[in-house]
């Protein structure tokens, strides 16, 4: 039965709330938004550092401000969107990969204990990853479009999500 029900509810965990689904789509815009080889590499290191955050959930390793960091990762990405701010790549690297660490923990803490572990984790990865295509489409046909300010509008959205969530936390 785990392995029946790992994969649909680890692709299901990510898809199942507006902290995941703002953040995720939010790292596909930014790397778009700023191009070049953030378009591959941010989401990559997203992903990537989730997995061990995922790992470190199941394994029930104790990561504090779990919740808080996610809730950062919604309202930071927003910001940085709307405001169109270009980092350094290793900044922009190791600032989504701290987020990816706060996401890949909850994904691993809620894996239904009748889930595979490995079956759940391919699922929230496979999650994970079209919600950042999601959002690299997006930013590039907004871009192709002539529309920059799109991608900046879908950032203000985001924030507005983030403060949300922070006031409803």
């Amino acid at each position: 039965p785990g392995h029946t029900h790992g994969f649909p509810n680890g692709l299901a965990h990510p898809l199942t709330g507006l902290d995941h689904i703002c953040a995720m789509v939010a790292v596909g815009l930014w790397a778009a938004q700023r191009g070049g080889r953030a378009l591959w590499l941010v989401p990559s290191v997203f992903v990537s550092v989730m997995i061990l955050g995922g790992a470190l959930g199941m394994a029930a390793v104790s990561i504090p401000f779990v919740e808080p960091g996610i809730v950062a990762s919604v309202l930071v990405l927003g910001v940085l969107i709307a405001a169109a701010i270009r980092l350094p790549l290793p900044v922009s690297a190791l600032l989504v990969g701290v987020f990816a660490l706060f996401h890949g923990y909850a994904h691993g803490v809620e894996m239904p204990g009748s889930a595979s572990g490995l079956a759940y984790g391919l699922g929230f990865v496979a999650a994970t990853a079209s919600l950042h295509l999601l959002g690299i489409g997006t930013g590039l046909l907004a871009q192709r479009l002539g529309s920059a300010r799109l991608v900046r509008y879908a950032g203000g959205a985001i924030a507005a999500c983030g403060v949300y969530l922070c006031l409803s936390v």
